[in-house]
């Protein structure tokens, strides 16, 4: 993978501080990276809800598209974590501060056994890079196969009932109610020289449509917390009617 731009710009942050400009850009349009703010906010900042939704995760834990590993760190303290990404550079900045068990790896190409983890952290709308509901159904169905018959999975996306362009970068909309897209690619304006990202799609749909997502897949949407234009969810294994009943 030559072209990495955000990968180096977490692994340079890592490493003392940005070189340049990162930037999300759709046609001329530009939009800051935020490098800090996604990747190397300290945990005095997290809000509790979120550091108790981590921390209620059961080990082992894969934590997918880790950028700079730090969800994976604060797992790490808890107990097992795998952590995998596609970009060399962002798993070598979560390697440099910390955690044990970092790897090159892309998320649709999952190279693990089956009901190899307790729990899936999918943190910064991953899920929306299957590109469509049908991908995504069959995402799921793919970390269901490497997580144990209790299996846990924390996701999130941007819900377009409550957002639109003027909340997201790249946005596209599209005529089915709960559904939009997003467009965009990286780039990195680094000592001087620019290096390019490929182009990024994200389907991104509402807590709803993801219910529609989980039919069937092993999984059910357990919980929903909402934000502002976004949510995250709990996801989880069940019987059918039995695993809806027990979170009623």
């Amino acid at each position: 993978m030559d072209s990495d731009p955000l990968g180096r710009a977490i692994l340079d942050y890592e490493r003392g501080g940005l070189r340049g400009d990162c930037l999300y850009r759709d046609g001329a349009e530009t939009w800051d990276g935020h490098v800090y703010e996604n990747y190397f906010r300290p945990r005095e900042e997290w809000s509790d809800s979120w550091k108790d939704l981590l921390g209620s995760l059961p080990c082992p834990v894969v934590d997918i598209g880790c950028g700079s590993g730090q969800h994976a760190e604060f797992l790490q303290e808890r107990g097992e974590v795998v952590a995998i990404d596609v970009s060399p550079a962002a798993v070598e900045a979560t390697r440099e501060r910390g955690v044990e068990d970092a790897r090159v790896m892309d998320m649709f190409e999952l190279a693990f056994p089956p009901n190899r983890f307790r729990s899936v952290l999918l943190n910064g709308t991953q899920l929306g890079l299957t590109g469509s509901l049908a991908g995504a159904r069959q995402f799921l169905s793919d970390i269901a196969r490497i997580t144990e018959e209790d299996g846990v999975a924390v996701v999130d996306n941007y819900d377009p009932t409550n957002c639109g362009p003027d909340d997201i970068f790249g946005y596209r909309p599209d005529p089915r109610r709960g559904i939009a897209h997003r467009a965009f690619h990286f780039e990195y304006e680094r000592d001087g020289e620019r290096e390019v990202g490929r182009s990024l799609h994200f389907v991104l749909f509402s807590p709803d449509r993801l219910r529609d997502v989980t039919v069937g897949t092993p999984w059910h949407v357990a919980e929903v917390r909402p934000g502002d234009g976004y949510y995250k969810a709990v996801l989880r294994k069940d019987d059918g009617e039995n695993g809806r009943k027990r979170d009623q």
